[in-house]
């Protein structure tokens, strides 16, 4: 378990209560009766709602709350589209890779959407991955909170719109300078090339958001935090804020390495949050690059996963747990294995998302306080469902117990 169930508190709670409604009942019934009678009853009404009691303030630690998950991300519209090789090869882009948009992709929009039937779905990791969290939890309805920059606009209302249809409690930082972030899906194949034009959600600001008082109690509800790497680029000292408040409350922070090139030029960024990180996540290629910026001197997976467990931790109370996923091969979590649901290829229609929906319903389980084991099972079903689909979207409800 990640989580310490501070069972003294509650067996301390259960106890007041039990003896205040024995004492009552008592004086109700048995006002008139004998010592040794009422003693008895007095005994038997404790131990009767001293288990009753005790068996549900217990059981509430693993029922998740309103505003139990954070997640801090930037926020966009997916423009999703089976593109082929020469329009990859274009734009300089690679299958399986994420990076963002800079001159040389002002057309790719453009083209993308009047060349190839196009798709629109909310998008940016970390909201996916909340949005698959809630999905994967049903009720209570807004366990997930999410923050972000959108724009005053018809995309910022397509994601407004989402996060309502998915139960998310979504607090947008709404400004007019910048549009609504959009992200490229250039799909070739069952792999995907992501160019994100982040647009609003890099105008995201500290003081003009995250430090107001009505979001910063959100903040301080939450148990479970979850940043992906992409947000390093966008506001550093916003996801320090949050770590060190999880820190300091052994709470649990959990972020992703996102894409290759976070290890590669946001590394400095990345390593200040590092001392902070409960759980890691990432794919295989994530891995590799964290390892070589890291001079780790290996390219070994699981090696790779034990050596970031060992980086330099603030909060010791907890182990750092480090996942690793490797698309249809194991999931490595530190020095434990994890066999993927096995898929035939020609059902897979979309993998755009599948590291989202892993890490979703992941969280899911994490927020709940399950064993790790049913953590990574949520994680591979949520990603097993969303690559069947285009986008990262999911039927009504999930078929996972």
């Amino acid at each position: 378990m990640l989580y310490d169930v501070n069972s003294n508190v509650v067996m301390y709670e259960s106890n007041k209560t039990c003896t205040y409604y024995a004492i009552l009942l008592l004086k109700l019934f048995y006002v008139d009766a004998n010592v040794d009678c009422c003693c008895h009853f007095f005994i038997y009404i404790y131990i009767y709602m001293y288990i009753y009691i005790s068996f549900y303030k217990c059981l509430s630690f693993f029922v998740s709350s309103p505003n139990s998950l954070f997640g801090m991300g930037n926020p966009l519209l997916d423009i999703s589209a089976e593109v082929d090789k020469d329009f990859l090869d274009k734009f300089g882009l690679k299958p399986n890779n994420a990076i963002l948009a800079d001159e040389s992709h002002k057309a790719l929009f453009e083209e993308l959407i009047g060349k190839f039937p196009a798709e629109y779905h909310a998008g940016g990791a970390t909201q996916n991955s909340i949005r698959v969290a809630q999905w994967m939890i049903q009720k209570p309805e807004k366990v997930g909170t999410f923050f972000g920059c959108i724009g005053k606009d018809k995309f910022g209302d397509i994601l407004k719109k989402k996060a309502l249809e998915g139960k998310v409690d979504a607090h947008y930082y709404e400004q007019e300078e910048e549009p609504t972030g959009t992200c490229a899906v250039c799909i070739t194949g069952d792999k995907r090339s992501l160019v994100a034009n982040l647009a609003a959600a890099n105008a995201y600001k500290k003081d003009k958001h995250l430090d107001l008082e009505e979001n910063w109690a959100l903040v301080e509800k939450a148990k479970v935090y979850y940043i992906a790497g992409f947000f390093l680029t966008v506001s550093l000292e916003s996801i320090l804020k949050v770590a060190k408040h999880a820190a300091e409350n052994n709470k649990v922070f959990c972020l992703n390495l996102a894409a290759p090139f976070i290890s590669q030029f946001f590394k400095d960024g990345l390593m200040q949050v590092m001392p902070y990180v409960d759980v890691l996540f990432g794919n295989e290629t994530e891995a590799a690059e964290f390892g070589k910026a890291q001079e780790f001197e290996t390219e070994d997976v699981e090696e790779l996963a034990k050596k970031a467990q060992a980086l330099p931790k603030e909060n010791t109370k907890r182990p750092r747990v480090v996942v690793f996923t490797q698309g249809k091969e194991n999931t490595i979590v530190a020095q434990n294995t994890f066999p993927v649901l096995k898929i035939d290829p020609k059902d897979i229609v979309d993998t755009n998302g599948a590291g989202d929906a892993f890490v979703g319903g992941f969280l899911s389980q994490l927020v709940q306080e399950k064993p790790l084991e049913r953590s990574v099972e949520a994680g591979h079903y949520s990603a097993n469902v969303v690559i069947r689909r285009s986008g990262c979207t999911f039927p009504e409800k999930p078929e996972f117990h």
